[in-house]
């Protein structure tokens, strides 16, 4: 089982498989090598770049993500501002210090490829890290993939075969559940909430204290991502000239407060939500939730409707983190978070899905009706693309954050107004969010090289 502080990580924008994982792998690399101790010896490394992290790669930082975990850095330890600087010192000096090794020469020009010729057998997302020493000779030599949320793997591992294509369970996690139809059965059998259930197995990993300090820290890091997205203004980097909105818009909210405009509801979620997702693309510090490029949904929802006079209500917070979380694992289970696996389906539509049966809950809503909210969440993001213009998380991922959230309400309500039982189970759109992500061209699936990203003219 995974734990819904595994699904939410503090990182840097602007992509959780692009950025987060490589960043993440190239420590990992180093550490493995000094394990075996080859670090030691390392005279130059190459960096060889696969699939959709070549191909969109440059637009999504996996270039300077892979430097800066090669210097040693965390993606939820580093500022923007550490980042920066690290990376500047690295242009102007042409050698890398590596972490816990030797300072060695080092030109992205020759020691960086990009094979976006290259489609990898086993994930998408793939990366190949080589150590040779002072002869030129290779001496240590590793394959990772980065598989979708900041979550990573080596080709080992993914290589492994596993018993009856299940994951191996630990057996201290009181309510063990491998489905949404068996979590349900907990749900029923112990009379108990969705949210109830995953603290419980939150429980037998560590102290309740420390569970809940950390769901108030990916609050407080996700409310922050807002207030700094309303706050800045100017273009995007990346070369399309995109104009940040979410401030302008955030501005015309506020003078006019008592409007009544019934749609007004909308400005709001929009606002919240391209407030994320353009911190996220100017590489600002940001939650998964479950991907960076689905950052924006969950933090807008819950902003909305867990606002009070006062303040926060945290304990709704934590209801809703909790229960989006326990969602979320199901679909890291049973198919993938991945936008190079499954289109933008399994981002934002992962996502609405996660934040409908967050709103769900607390709004009061039963196991039965979260589960139906969140099935309500992807059923009606099946088949969404990942077709990002100029390989950046800028167009449409943007607005796609913002309608995404007004969805995540939307089927929220049609959850707790229905009155019968429905007919879909969110085991069975699941599955059909996986078959549909093995079925769609891979064109569309975080390479830009179909949909948008080929039929809108760069600026």
């Amino acid at each position: 089982m995974l734990s819904v502080l595994d699904i939410f990580r503090v990182g840097l924008g602007p992509s959780s498989s692009h950025t987060v994982g490589p960043m993440r792998i190239a420590r990992r690399f180093l550490e493995e090598a000094a394990q075996k101790n080859q670090l030691e010896n390392c005279a130059r490394l190459r960096i060889s770049l696969h699939g959709s992290l070549a191909l969109t790669g440059i637009g999504h930082a996996t270039d300077t993500a892979t430097f800066l975990g090669l210097m040693g850095y965390l993606p939820e330890e580093t500022t923007p501002q550490q980042a920066e600087a690290a990376l500047f010192n690295l242009t102007q000096n042409g050698q890398i210090t590596l972490y816990n090794g030797p300072t060695i020469p080092f030109d992205q020009r020759r020691d960086l490829d990009l094979r976006g010729d290259i489609i990898p057998q086993i994930h998408p997302n793939e990366m190949r890290l080589q150590l040779y020493n002072h002869d030129n000779i290779l001496i240590f030599d590793r394959i990772y993939y980065s598989v979708g949320g900041g979550f990573i793997a080596s080709a080992k591992q993914l290589n492994a075969p596993t018993p009856n294509d299940q994951i191996a369970i630990p057996s201290f996690h009181p309510h063990i559940f491998g489905s949404a139809a068996e979590l349900l059965v907990h749900c029923d059998v112990l009379k108990m909430s969705i949210a109830d259930v995953i603290m419980a197995n939150e429980d037998a990993v560590r102290p309740r204290q420390e569970t809940e300090a950390g769901l108030d820290k990916i609050w407080a890091v996700m409310n922050l991502c807002i207030e700094r997205g309303l706050a800045t203004n100017g273009i995007l980097p990346g070369g399309l000239k995109v104009k940040r909105r979410a401030p302008d818009l955030y501005q015309k909210l506020i003078d006019a407060p008592m409007s009544n405009e019934r749609e007004q509801l909308f400005d709001w979620l929009n606002v919240y939500a391209m407030a994320v997702n353009e911190e996220n693309a100017a590489g600002g510090r940001v939650v998964t939730a479950p991907t960076n490029g689905a950052a924006g949904i969950i933090p807008a929802v819950i902003r909305h409707y867990c606002g009070e006079d006062e303040g926060y209500n945290i304990s709704k917070i934590r209801q809703f983190l909790v229960t989006a979380g326990g969602i979320a694992m199901l679909y890291k289970q049973r198919a993938s978070i991945s936008g190079a696996e499954m289109g933008c389906q399994g981002e934002v539509g992962v996502a609405c899905s996660m934040a409908a049966a967050g709103l769900a809950a607390i709004w009061g809503g039963t196991a039965q009706q979260v589960e139906h909210a969140a099935e309500i969440g992807m059923e009606h993001n099946l088949g969404l693309t990942c077709d990002p213009v100029g390989g950046l998380v800028q167009i449409p991922c943007i607005e796609r954050n913002a309608i995404g959230a007004v969805k995540a309400v939307n089927a929220a309500r049609l959850a707790l107004r229905a009155c019968e039982t429905h007919h879909v189970s969110l085991d069975q759109v699941i599955e059909t969010m996986r078959q549909t992500g093995l079925d769609m061209s891979r064109k569309y699936k975080e390479t830009s090289e179909g949909g948008l990203a080929v039929n809108v003219v760069e600026c």
